[in-house]
């Protein structure tokens, strides 16, 4: 393989090849629950958002890692045989502690909430991690090339606990007989994400499960879980589902009162939150959200705009090392419009006919620039703009895609 592609970019194909596995087991168990349609597009949604961010992220931080070890490490530790072993605990140990902090104090609550709002429990639920969240756990990693731990080997531990963990998230694995005492296992991480009493704020550890037993946080799976949220979002808006948790942190330090009372609630536990700041949010910032039943024509349209998503991301990942700032900045702004045009198009919203005139401005700039055309640009530009406006032309789209025209209104 040339040297300026990223393999990275293979990992993409690998999570969809174990996806597809799980998913005809599934059916051929005949367990039709453990995928929700519109749960898994949400699910796969913010996975591409996040793996296209964190490109840049690793990388600033990788640069990072290297220069704390260089400059403040305590020590110098070598990369022999055992250290790798050593570096695995320790990496484990940060990740239970970034873990629990991430459930314990709002202002993680906030980044690794979006990780917890599916009410299913699949290999989908493995990529629902957003870029704040990625943000937040390279900050714990820190600590790490501080005690004197080798950047590189860092780098390849953290491989390994992100492949680990991805095999976690299944309900088709069922208890492991004596690995249950020593790993986390699929039986054990579905308790975490569970929602029932007994289950709530156990089992953070990632690989290992002696964490949880020596801080008291461990629970065994002795009833069906219950995925999700305690409060269930029931929103498939992609922006909504990054944010919402922020907002209501906003909205609970405007009630407060105090910059006092703000900070603890900042730094406090989520448990303490009103519970009605949510539904008061929703009621301001959302438009209703309609029930509807997925047509085959409106989930092949959704499904052609997250399969163009996901070849994009391959492509911009495989080819990160040499593509233009302006390739960059088209495939980032495609990329991302149109997850949220799928996060729309799931609550059936009117403003996602924008949305796509938008898209296909970008497109059209985009295609302009490289032909370096402005006639081009403005041709189409106007073409765009005059069809968009037409009543007949919303008509069609709506009823073309969610099978009803009063939105056009």
């Amino acid at each position: 393989m040339p040297t300026y592609l990223n393999p990275i970019a293979f990992i993409i194909p690998a999570f969809f090849t174990f996806l597809g596995l799980e998913y005809l087991i599934a059916i051929h168990k005949k367990k039709t629950t453990v995928f929700k349609y519109e749960s898994s597009i949400a699910n796969i949604s913010i996975g591409i958002a996040e793996r296209l961010l964190n490109l840049f992220i690793t990388g600033s931080f990788y640069s990072l890692y290297y220069f704390l070890y260089e400059h403040f490490s305590l020590f110098r530790i070598p990369s022999h045989w055992w250290v790798w072993i050593l570096l695995l605990l320790a990496t484990d140990f940060v990740w239970y502690w970034y873990h629990r902090l991430g459930h314990e104090v709002n202002l993680f609550w906030g980044a690794h909430i979006v990780h917890h709002q599916s009410e299913e429990f699949n290999y989908t639920v493995s990529a629902r991690i957003t870029t704040l969240q990625a943000l937040v756990r390279n900050v714990f990693w820190i600590v790490l090339p501080l005690i004197g731990f080798q950047p590189s080997m860092v780098v390849g531990i953290l491989v390994v606990h992100g492949t680990y963990s991805f095999f976690t998230h299944t309900q088709l694995i069922g208890k492991l007989g004596w690995a249950e005492y020593i790993f986390i296992t699929p039986s054990h991480h579905g308790v975490h994400h569970a929602s029932n009493e007994k289950y709530l704020d156990k089992n953070y550890g990632d690989i290992f499960v002696f964490w949880d037993k020596l801080f008291g946080t461990f629970q065994v799976e002795n009833e069906k879980p219950a995925y999700g949220l305690t409060h269930p979002l029931k929103r498939e808006s992609f922006l909504w589902q990054h944010f919402h948790y922020y907002f209501e942190l906003a909205e609970a330090c405007r009630r407060s009162g105090s910059i006092w009372q703000s900070i603890k609630i900042i730094f406090g536990t989520p448990d303490r939150l009103d519970a009605t700041i949510r539904p008061y949010l929703e009621k301001k910032l959302l438009l209703t959200k309609v029930a509807f039943k997925s047509s085959f024509r409106f989930k092949a349209y959704l499904n052609v705009q997250l399969i163009t998503c996901l070849i994009l991301l391959f492509i911009f990942t495989l080819f990160v090392n040499v593509l233009s700032a302006s390739h960059q900045w088209f495939c980032i702004t495609f990329i991302l419009v149109t997850l949220i045009n799928c996060g729309a198009l799931l609550e059936q919203q009117k403003w996602v006919y924008n949305i796509e005139v938008g898209r296909l401005l970008i497109l059209v700039a985009y295609i302009s620039a490289i032909k370096e055309s402005v006639w081009f640009f403005a041709l189409s530009l106007t073409a765009i703009l005059f069809v968009s406006t037409l009543e007949s032309v919303k008509h069609y789209y709506f009823r073309f895609i969610y099978n009803r025209e009063d939105l056009a209104v």
